[in-house]
């Protein structure tokens, strides 16, 4: 997963570092540093998939409510 920027004609650093930095976030490789920086068990990791997923489906409850009393109808 290596990303490579090479200078073009008439670019200046400024505009290759800003391709760098688009390329580098468009690829995913520093958001799986940062996941892989430590270990994780897969129990641990399903763990926090489930609380992530309660989360998820009570903010959604939350909103569906919200609507409901303001008379808006969700879809």
């Amino acid at each position: 997963m290596a990303v490579r920027v090479e200078l073009r004609p008439n670019e200046s650093q400024k505009q290759m570092m800003k391709r760098f930095r688009k390329k580098v976030s468009r690829s995913g490789v520093l958001s799986t540093v940062r996941r892989k920086r430590w270990f994780v068990s897969k129990s641990e990791l399903s763990r926090i998939q489930r609380k992530k997923a309660i989360r998820r489906r009570k903010r959604r409850m939350a909103n569906k409510r919200r609507q409901k009393k303001q008379g808006i109808r969700a879809y």
